[in-house]
């Protein structure tokens, strides 16, 4: 990725009467980059889309391509290209004939059309003899790469993805979220990806940013947003988690280490461990962080366990360990859990902070 962004929003708002669907929003797109923008239902980051591509119009504040304004130029006249859930193809017409259909629209001879195509037949790798074949003809998972071959026939500088997997079963989409990061990689293409799907972001980007309430929440790599999300909506948004009030460097009812108690000596917030980072420990074991708490439920996921407990202290919490880790006594017993203080992270934000 360039040093120099591609994309520049500043200030950005968009207001439908009286509603503020985004609050004066900046960002920084690297060229080359794959930014995924997730966020719940009515965050905003649909709204945003929109603008970027030019379907709307904001309210205030301006984007930039490199050195140009573009929030003022027309949707067809932008040098960027949208991939919608619902694909817009054209269902009675050939492969080829969708994939050239940029290509016809600027009066690309037929001869170089057809070149064209079947060069994107291979990166998107689709036989050639899918040329001639009807897109109602096809898969799901292959009108998918039709859509993205029409897509890259535009030659884009930016590439903009709204939630194009959401329709796809499971199987597909977690091979087709593959095929995106390859392909993202072998264009070079800076891709922009809404979705509600934190799984998609995870598998796919460079960075994460989270939407809430039409601002940006946080924006980061996913492995930071994963494991220090700045706020309880984030860290709740990223998966199963397992939130502690700490106050004062103190949590009811779980029992601190030394090493933990220096660690959070004085502090307050909320303590965020993941499920994974809980061990469960036997009679006499110990860990910075302990607590006991009582078996709800437990499920089998393939080679790991994953527990709901109530705790001692009040609240629920998750766990998950590999089979061979499991553990005695089942539903209703009482078992000890246990982390290092270092697989913990607080959250600067005041307990129950929405």
């Amino acid at each position: 990725m360039g040093d120099q962004p591609i994309l520049r929003i500043n200030g950005l708002t968009k207001r439908f009467n009286d509603f503020t669907a985004l609050h004066s929003i900046d960002l920084n797109v690297s060229e080359g980059e794959f930014l995924t923008i997730v966020g719940p239902s009515g965050s905003g980051k649909t709204t945003l889309i929109r603008l970027l591509v030019g379907i709307d119009e904001p309210s205030d504040g301006s984007i930039w391509l490199r050195d140009r304004r573009i929030d003022e130029v027309p949707a067809n006249k932008r040098p960027t290209c949208m991939v919608f859930q619902s694909l817009a193809l054209f269902p009675h017409r050939t492969v080829g004939q969708n994939i050239e259909f940029p290509l016809k629209l600027r009066k690309v001879p037929p001869a170089d059309r057809r070149a064209r195509a079947l060069e994107l037949l291979d990166l998107l790798r689709l036989p050639r003899d899918y040329y001639g074949k009807r897109i109602d003809q096809c898969s799901g998972g292959e009108r998918q790469r039709v859509a993205l071959a029409r897509a890259l026939a535009f030659d884009p500088e930016i590439l903009f993805f709204d939630e194009p997997l959401s329709a796809l079963d499971y199987r597909l989409r977690k091979t087709l979220e593959k095929e995106l990061k390859d392909l993202h990689r072998r264009t070079g293409k800076t891709f922009i990806y809404i979705t509600h799907s934190l799984e998609e972001a995870m598998v796919m980007s460079d960075r994460i940013a989270i939407m809430r309430a039409g601002r940006f929440e946080q924006i980061a790599p996913a492995e930071q947003i994963y494991a220090k999300p700045v706020s309880r909506f984030v860290a709740g948004f990223m998966g199963e988690v397992n939130l502690f009030d700490m106050t004062a460097g103190q949590v009811p009812g779980v029992t601190l280490s030394p090493h933990a108690q220096s660690r959070f000596a004085g502090q307050s917030g909320t303590l965020m461990i993941r499920p994974e980072s809980l061990s469960i420990l036997p009679p006499s074991g110990t860990a910075d962080i302990c607590f006991t708490a009582v078996i709800e439920a437990e499920y089998l996921l393939g080679s790991r366990m994953q527990y709901t407990l109530r705790r001692a202290g009040g609240g629920t919490v998750t766990v998950e360990v590999l089979r061979e880790d499991a553990a005695q006594g089942g539903v209703g017993a009482e078992i000890t859990l246990g982390c290092p203080a270092d697989a913990c992270h607080l959250i600067a934000e005041v307990p129950d902070a929405a």
